[in-house]
């Protein structure tokens, strides 16, 4: 990995927290601003909403202008500045702004690494690099977790958030300078996202890539904390230490399926699988949702480790891309990843206000997890007529040599 890698991935670290660290915050921002549950599941959905609807610009950018100048020029005025109306916040209103930009900041850094992937590496280390990227970035959820409520205990959040605003903006500068954007060689085709979508193999990837992320972003991101302390009156501290747990699973989920990438000679039947055991460990949850603090923390632990198919499902998609398509492929691709994770913040969100106030508190988790469940088994009933795309034959060592 170059030094524009190694910066990438330290933005992408940076992405990661900050759609996870809302959820350990939560305790102290209700305590602060007065914000609810409701309030933060808003602004942790317009983080997503936001990072969505940037994918279709942010893959016109990259196949027109390049990774190094659409990351850097993002990262620095959406991330920087958003972390810096966060830490001038007084209304929970203040906080969805804020939320707002840093997902706009944030909406370019994975993209890009992929289309040096893509363009810069051979086909079949595509899926292992993903997976890579995403491991490393996932570290931003260890951050997130117990470490934040540390931070907010001693300096508080406020503080934290200015530390943050400087750490994005130097990152962003650090992309300007030492990204290098892929040579390109000449292409007589012209791309637009109307020729992805005709892509019929897509079709069959898109729902699923729509709502795989959605549960365990939803729930790291955010719901982990209010269920726990909800239902179980778990203290900051145990919130903190349930958010590490997950964030560890999340690590060790997409470097497992960037390993089995190279070894089995399928795609499709690793995603379904591991999907399946995401689905199974969330009708688990819903039957004890309000049994043991420890089983829950476990059973969502399960969820990041198999719920970790991002890259696997992104390398599924890639497979299908012509060299042309690759920036607005693997932005829409991202576009439904990212886009399900917001609708769901925002369903949720609903969801737990009409049925919190009543004699069971965990009834409004019940009805989250039973959400996540339709969802996901409708994405795999989908999935299931999608083909395979097996991964691409390693290079040999006389090629690898030439």
């Amino acid at each position: 990995m170059n030094s524009g890698l190694a910066v990438l991935a330290f933005a992408y670290v940076l992405s990661q927290f900050f759609r996870a660290f809302l959820a350990v915050l939560s305790p102290f921002l209700s305590t602060d601003l007065g914000a609810t549950p409701q309030d933060l599941a808003f602004a942790s959905g317009m983080w997503f909403i936001a990072f969505a609807a940037l994918q279709p610009p942010i893959g016109w950018a990259l196949d027109t202008h390049g990774p190094r100048r659409t990351a850097a020029g993002l990262m620095l005025l959406g991330a920087g500045g958003g972390s810096a109306v966060f830490a001038l916040a007084t209304t929970p209103l203040h906080i969805s702004v804020a939320m707002t930009l840093i997902g706009v900041g944030c909406a370019p850094v994975l993209m890009a690494s992929y289309y040096i992937f893509a363009l810069d590496h051979p086909a079949a280390r595509f899926a292992f690099l993903a997976a890579l990227m995403v491991g490393i970035g996932t570290l931003g959820n260890i951050v997130a977790s117990y470490p934040v409520t540390l931070a907010a205990e001693t300096v508080g959040w406020r503080a934290a958030m200015w530390a943050l605003c400087a750490a994005s903006s130097v990152t962003a500068i650090a992309i300007f300078f030492l990204v290098r954007d892929p040579l390109k060689e000449p292409q007589t085709e012209r791309g637009s996202f109307a020729a992805v979508l005709r892509i019929k193999p897509l079709w069959f990837i898109f729902p699923l890539m729509l709502v795989s992320y959605a549960e365990v972003g939803a729930l790291r991101g955010l719901w982990i904390g209010p269920y726990l302390f909800e239902v179980f009156a778990a203290p900051p501290r145990l919130i903190g230490q349930a958010t590490l747990a997950m964030g560890i699973a999340m690590i060790v989920g997409p470097i497992a399926y960037g390993a089995m990438d190279r070894v089995v000679a399928t795609r499709k039947w690793i995603i379904f699988t591991g999907s399946a055991l995401v689905l199974g460990s969330t009708g688990v949850m819903m039957a004890v949702v309000d049994t043991s603090a420890l089983l829950i923390v476990v059973l969502m632990c399960a969820i990041g480790f198999f719920g970790s198919t991002y890259p696997a499902i992104m390398a599924h998609g890639r497979g299908f891309l012509p060299p042309h398509l690759v920036g607005r492929g693997v932005t829409m691709l991202n576009l439904c990843s990212i886009g399900g994770v917001g609708v769901a913040q925002f369903v949720t969100g609903r969801i737990h206000s009409a049925t919190s106030g009543g004699a069971d508190p965990a009834a409004p988790y019940t009805a989250i997890l039973g959400f996540f469940a339709l969802l996901l088994g409708a994405g795999l009933l989908v999935y299931l007529f999608a083909r395979d795309k097996p991964t691409p034959a390693p290079l040999s060592n006389t090629a690898k040599a030439v």
